[in-house]
């Protein structure tokens, strides 16, 4: 009973660290789909009025998952054909056990793609 007393902070601090890291990886997977189908946007916009505008609300739509007023996206490109367009998806995240935080920062993604 003893040993299961001094294990049983340890054992769970360990669980919540899991389940804190997999909500983070989780937002870092959704903020890399939402660069993906951003860049796509954008490839495919040239002739857009707005491409850039078209291609960030692509990210905002497939990151629906995500807190919008958090998450921030740029477009880069020449726009012309056979140039590449890069769009960079940011979100902040934080690892907090117990009330404490751990670990804090932004996730950065950023996806390339062939202007069509």
């Amino acid at each position: 009973m003893t040993e299961f007393a001094i294990i049983l902070p340890v054992l769970v601090l360990l669980v919540f660290a899991i389940a804190q890291f997999g909500i983070v990886f989780n937002s870092y997977v959704t903020l890399t789909d939402a660069a993906r189908a951003g860049a796509r946007k954008a490839a495919v916009s040239r002739q857009s009025g707005d491409p850039s505008g078209q291609a960030v609300a692509a990210v905002r739509s497939s990151a629906s998952d995500l807190n919008q007023a958090n998450l921030t996206a740029s477009v880069s490109s020449s726009w012309q054909p056979g140039s590449d367009v890069s769009v960079t998806a940011t979100y902040p995240y934080s690892i907090s056990l117990l009330g404490l935080v751990v670990k804090s920062g932004r996730l950065t993604t950023t996806t390339t793609e062939r202007v069509e």
